[in-house]
């Protein structure tokens, strides 16, 4: 169990440690994009508890969903960096996305179920890709209309 424990740690503060390498104004800028996402994904494990789409076996603090140190960690700063270097080139935004998506699928998974951190239930590695690659098109979605409307100045 402890070693559970600063594996689920370091997963959530190593992420963490690139923030100041990222830059304020691009923090600034895709911030309200990442932000978004977050709440959506913390609803979505709500919805997933219920319908025992996966089950995360680490109980974070009670009334605290199992997949919040994914969400804070590499989920919030790696869309940072993913927006960062991708923003305004779509296709290239997608590719990185579906490889990164792989890995995380296909690879990081798997160790995060062999700790016991995480199962997949009633959800198919194939469907959580699908959902996945969904998610991708909202977050970028929301980015693009929020610079619509509130018109930040390019970088």
């Amino acid at each position: 169990m402890r070693r559970k424990n600063i594996y689920i740690l370091l997963m959530t503060i190593l992420p963490w440690l690139t923030l100041p390498l990222i830059g304020r104004k691009v923090v600034k800028r895709f911030l309200p994009g990442t932000l978004f996402m977050s709440v959506y994904l913390i609803i979505e494990g709500l919805i997933a508890e219920k319908k025992k789409w996966w089950r995360f076996h680490y109980p974070v603090k009670p009334n605290v969903i199992g997949e919040f140190p994914l969400i804070i960690g590499p989920f919030f700063i790696g869309s940072l960096w993913i927006f960062k270097f991708t923003f305004g080139k779509f296709k290239i935004y997608q590719v990185i996305n579906l490889l990164i998506d792989y890995i995380f699928i296909y690879g990081l998974l798997n160790i995060l179920e062999k700790i016991g951190y995480v199962s997949l239930m009633k959800m198919s590695k194939f469907r959580l890709s699908l959902l996945f690659l969904v998610k991708t098109f909202f977050m970028y979605g929301f980015q693009v209309i929020y610079e619509k409307y509130f018109r930040y100045k390019s970088i």
